[in-house]
């Protein structure tokens, strides 16, 4: 299921299904065609609606899949989309690994440290044995140059990888998708809390809690330091934006303010 791009609070979210969204993925993996592809949940979509120039770089994605319920909800509810299911990070990356090891694609893994990504090729590895990574490359947790930027690119494509996962964190893996994915002529996909996740190195909510949009109340139990900005304040206001949206007593327009400059997170 595609339904094209629908304007939640100015974010155009892609009303999709995880087999139309790894349909395109796929595709333009095996085409070496360059592609954004991000997983939003309401923070995500916080992001581009309170940053206009983070909300110019949402809407020139390829894809912005519902990875959160309440985003899900939002599409259904003011596009009567009737989108059986979000679009989770971590279950639409585990498909893209299985689907790219039955068709001879590589992956590269671009984010988190060292020691998440020594367990996520392990268990990737263990899940999928045909799997082939391309490389597993650590973040610098900082920005960096405009030369290791070109040498980062020089690396992923020299590893002849198809697809490349971009787990940095909310936003900056955002960031980094769009200013790299035309460099690299490949799907470049920003899967949020997936590394850590699939590495089983942070625990993810029980599924009658990620059903029924509860996941943020696990995630902010579990990291609560962290995590209190994103789901105490950003949550009511999402709600808020999204019940003006829907009574259409407020507009959102999905224009944003062009990047003047890349900022090259790493």
């Amino acid at each position: 299921m595609n339904a094209g791009k629908k304007n939640v609070l100015g974010i155009l979210i892609d009303a999709v299904d995880y087999g139309g969204a790894m349909e395109q993925i796929i595709e333009a993996a095996h085409a070496r065609r360059a592609m954004c592809v991000a997983a939003l949940a309401v923070h995500g979509v916080m992001t581009g609606v309170l940053d206009p120039v983070h909300k110019y770089r949402l809407n020139h994605f390829g894809l912005l899949v519902p990875d959160g319920q309440p985003v899900r909800w939002a599409v259904n509810l003011l596009y009567k989309t009737e989108l059986p299911d979000r679009v989770y990070g971590p279950n639409l990356t585990l498909g893209l690994c299985e689907r790219a090891a039955a068709e001879g694609l590589s992956l590269y893994f671009y984010g988190s440290t060292e020691e998440i990504l020594c367990a996520l090729k392990a268990n990737l590895v263990r899940r999928f044995p045909r799997i082939r990574l391309a490389g597993l490359e650590p973040s610098r947790f900082r920005r960096i140059s405009q030369q290791e930027k070109r040498e980062i690119v020089e690396r992923i494509r020299a590893s002849g990888a198809n697809i490349v996962f971009s787990g940095l964190g909310c936003p900056r893996q955002e960031v980094w998708a769009y200013e790299f994915h035309q460099e690299l002529s490949v799907p470049v996909i920003a899967v949020g809390a997936a590394f850590p996740f699939l590495a089983e190195k942070v625990p993810q909510a029980p599924c009658w809690m990620q059903d029924r949009g509860l996941e943020w109340l696990f995630r902010f139990y579990t990291e609560p330091a962290r995590l209190w900005g994103r789901y105490v304040l950003l949550n009511p206001a999402y709600l808020a934006l999204l019940a003006l949206q829907a009574l259409g007593l407020r507009q959102f327009t999905t224009s944003g303010i062009a990047p003047v400059a890349d900022i090259c997170f790493g």
